[in-house]
């Protein structure tokens, strides 16, 4: 099931941010790894993830290197700061207490209900 663009928008750069701290990652590799995470509900196109990722490294919550490749192709790394790690971290709790305060309205049991 795709989720709503506006669930996501509000939520992209904490997703970007989680699945940079898990390791070095490139931009393609990030847009896979969300979507293969999510079972194919979070997909971004390039032309999103990158001015995230530049807002990002101009917040210093990431930074970036560029690598050589064998095929002379340069492939930019993101990794993670710790500046970035605890707005994530504060992210992560506040979305926790989202989570909780909704199913305190809709009931935990909102995700198998048949409609």
């Amino acid at each position: 099931m795709k989720i709503d663009n506006n669930l996501m928008r509000g939520n992209t750069r904490m997703l970007i941010l989680a699945i940079i701290d898990t390791g070095n990652k490139y931009g393609y590799e990030i847009i896979k790894e969300l979507e293969a995470k999510s079972y194919g509900a979070f997909v971004i196109k390039e032309g999103t993830l990158y001015p995230i990722l530049h807002d990002l490294e101009e917040e210093e919550m990431i930074f970036s290197k560029s690598y050589k490749m064998e095929n002379n192709r340069v492939r930019k790394y993101y990794k993670i700061t710790k500046k970035g790690k605890a707005y994530l971290y504060a992210k992560k709790k506040e979305w926790a207490e989202f989570v909780s305060k909704v199913d305190m309205i809709i009931g935990k049991e909102a995700g198998s209900i048949n409609i």
